[in-house]
This record gives structure tokens, C-alpha cells and sequence, in this order.
């Protein structure tokens, strides 16, 4: 049974916002640790695992707000293209060796993330019509990238 187009468009999507999630995790205490907090000495760890902590926790609540935001505001295509914009933003602005401006690039992935996971999930489902007998395939398929995408990052990166 033949799938939409657009079902391996945001699987590819997906999984490629996974990887740079995952690859970016799989440092992030380590690099926080030695880069801003190794001063400190033992005490490095610990900041930065409540960077680590505070992030993955806030990547995760602000799917709620994301949500909201696409079903009154933006919709789910502008959440999800404005979500994947501020991401990039964030990604790249974690280059710069200040903790200010790592933690403002921590902030905007969490914040695009909020907006991107919610809705690309949703359009998933938005793909097919009610009762479609495709439709749980359709997200096994989009699951596989999620997971293809979260399983090579840490061996890459």
C-alpha cells in the first residue's frame, strides 16, 4: 500500500531533527563540563548536569506550549518550519565558546523544539484520511527515522 509523499518528506525531516538532537545530547554534559564549568573542579559535574538536566527537562515540557501555539496561532506547517528555523539558530549560535550565548542557543532549540515535535507528529497523522488503514504503518515508518536518526548520532558525532 503506497503511502504519501509527504510521509517520507517529514520522516526524512525527523530524523535528521533527531540526529542533531541526539548527537548534540550525547556531549552536551561533557562539553559543559570541561568548557564552561572546569574551573570549578569537582564541582563541574554537577553544574553541568543541571544545565543537562534543566535543558532536557524544558526540551520536553514545551511541547504543551508548542502545541497550543500551532492549533491557535501559526497552524501546524508554520510551527513546524518555524520551530525547524529556530532550532538551526540554536544549533549554530551553541558554537560560540561563552556560556551566555551557549545557554541562549540551548534556549532557542528548546523553544523551536517546542514548536517542531508536537506538530510534525501531528501532520503525520493529518496525512490520512479517518479509518485509513495506512495510517499506523505511516507512523511506524515515521517512528523508524526517529529512531535511525537517535540511534547513529552518538557513533557520528
Amino acid at each position: 500500500m503506497g503511502h504519501p509523499k509527504a510521509l517520507w518528506q517529514l520522516s526524512n525531516i525527523e530524523m535528521w531533527e533527531r540526529f542533531a538532537y541526539y548527537g548534540m545530547r550525547a556531549l552536551l554534559a561533557v562539553y559543559v563540563a570541561t568548557t564552561f564549568f572546569g574551573h570549578l573542579g569537582d564541582q563541574a559535574n554537577a553544574e553541568a548536569s543541571l544545565v543537562y538536566g534543566g535543558y532536557t527537562a524544558l526540551v520536553y515540557a514545551t511541547g504543551i506550549i508548542g502545541g497550543y501555539i500551532a492549533d491557535h496561532v501559526l497552524g501546524y506547517q508554520r510551527s513546524i518550519l518555524l520551530g525547524a528555523i529556530i532550532m538551526a539558530a540554536g544549533l549554530f549560535v551553541l558554537l560560540v565558546e561563552d556560556l551566555h550565548w551557549f545557554l541562549v542557543g540551548l534556549a532557542l532549540i528548546v523553544a523551536g523544539n517546542g514548536l517542531f515535535k508536537p506538530n510534525i507528529s501531528t501532520m503525520i497523522g493529518k496525512l490520512y484520511a479517518p479509518g485509513d488503514v495506512r495510517r499506523d504503518s505511516g507512523f511506524t515508518i515515521f517512528y523508524m527515522g526517529i529512531n535511525l536518526g537517535a540511534f547513529i548520532a552518538p557513533f557520528i558525532t
